[in-house]
């Protein structure tokens, strides 16, 4: 029998590994890493734990970006971070739009719910690091152990989004990579 994953940690994509765009986006040219963020990813790595992106991607339903756009994006992107010393070990996607509806859609749990299927993952036990207020409350909603909001992205302005709501992230980053500092302190 195979046993659950033990040490998860959920990333956002888009303002806590590359930096994000209002215009989305839309193609590899238009990827750039955040400062720290691959060093983050070789360091939680190293300490054993399994990186699964769980990430929002309306582009696709606006028609802006392909579904083949995307996973070139995602290639790349996974052949940069195992360079670095990374890994990822998948990717789960909601390509919807917000008045859509459905259940994959970040606050809503189902992309976490996915990859727990897909990976036996004890989610009492795993972290979500993001960026958006949307990321700390899907993490609570799937009932992730622990929510990371990092300040790169829309951190700061999640941060007051939060509290008007009275839902609290166990810690708040600078970026990925102090967050992948307190990360492997406190989740071991």
């Amino acid at each position: 029998m195979k046993l659950p994953l033990q040490k998860v940690v959920f990333l956002d994509r888009d303002g806590v590994i590359n930096r994000d765009s209002s215009n989305y986006v839309k193609n590899w040219s238009e990827f750039s890493f955040l400062p720290g963020s691959l060093k983050a990813l070789k360091n939680l790595t190293k300490n054993g734990f399994t990186l699964i992106i769980i990430t929002n991607q309306s582009a696709i339903r606006r028609k802006i970006l392909s579904l083949e756009g995307l996973e070139a994006i995602h290639r790349n992107m996974i052949e940069t971070v195992n360079s670095a010393g990374g890994e990822i070990k998948d990717i789960f996607f909601c390509p919807h739009l917000p008045e859509d509806g459905c259940s994959c859609r970040k606050p809503k749990p189902g992309l976490i719910h996915a990859a727990q299927k897909a990976y036996r993952i004890d989610l009492a036990n795993s972290v979500m690091v993001g960026d958006n207020a949307k990321d700390i409350e899907c993490a609570r909603n799937a009932g992730c152990g622990h929510a990371v909001l990092v300040r790169t992205g829309k951190g700061e302005e999640s941060e007051m989004i939060l509290a008007e709501k009275k839902i609290f992230p166990d810690h708040v980053a600078k970026d990925l990579y102090e967050a992948s500092d307190w990360i492997t302190a406190h989740h071991r």
